[in-house]
């Protein structure tokens, strides 16, 4: 007898349902999700919340104004000029006044928010740093093929006013040790590209008020960075004034 040749549908072998219910594997993806992506993303939230903003400036403003550190006050001083627009321009020789003389206050470099940040304080670098050159100009670096000193333009180089520092405030380490900076000392950085660079240290925002960041001009106006051991340190002061 031939075999009959079976031509219906594939029999199909019931399946077994699992053994745990589909919402027990959503809770435990949940609980998954929640152990290892919630502090990351916690972080990301908290990072977001410390970023430098108008109001956080405000608030470390505020919190070292009132200090009488001479420090904390020069730092106050240089975060307020972050809050000014200001284009980077180092390229113009300008005709300008004596002494508190400043280029347009929309242009600047890193040298011009130093200067600016003193005279907030009372203290004008244009005038001690042309008053110093005066009787020692052989003292400063002879770089720009200039035989006397020049009003216009001598506080706003970084070697001169790292110069001027160096002569009449204290000199620090430049160590890559944030605990050996204090706010309101002034950094002086080489760049990758050879150029030098100054900024003064102020607080970090937020919850990041311990640290120590800084204020400078880098290329984009007046800014607060957490950069302070971003480039290679070439000089570190203290200067309260006269």
């Amino acid at each position: 007898m031939n075999p009959i040749e079976y031509i219906g549908p594939v029999p199909e072998k019931k399946r077994k349902k699992p053994v745990l219910g589909g919402w027990v594997i959503l809770l435990l993806a949940g609980v998954f999700v929640s152990y290892f992506a919630w502090p990351a993303f916690a972080e990301l939230v908290k990072s977001s919340n410390d970023l430098p903003t108008d109001s956080k400036v405000e608030v470390a403003i505020s919190e070292l104004a009132a200090s009488g550190d001479y420090g904390e006050r020069l730092a106050a001083a240089a975060l307020d000029r972050t809050r000014y627009g200001v284009v980077y321009d180092g390229s113009v020789y300008n005709n300008i006044g004596y002494p508190n003389g400043d280029i347009a206050s929309d242009r600047g470099t890193s040298t011009d928010m130093v200067v600016r940040a003193y005279r907030q304080l009372g203290v004008d670098l244009q005038q001690l740093i042309h008053e110093d050159m005066k009787e020692s100009y052989h003292e400063y670096p002879q770089l720009w093929n200039q035989r006397s000193p020049d009003t216009n333009i001598d506080h706003r180089r970084v070697q001169n006013q790292q110069r001027f520092f160096e002569r009449h405030g204290v000199k620090l380490g430049n160590t890559r040790s944030t605990l050996d900076y204090s706010f309101g000392d002034i950094v002086v950085w080489s760049l990758p590209d050879g150029r030098p660079h100054i900024g003064v240290v102020v607080p970090g925002p937020g919850s990041h008020s311990g640290e120590v960041w800084v204020a400078h001009n880098i290329g984009n106006g007046p800014e607060w960075t957490n950069d302070l051991l971003t480039y290679a340190i070439v000089g570190h002061y203290r200067y309260q004034g006269k």
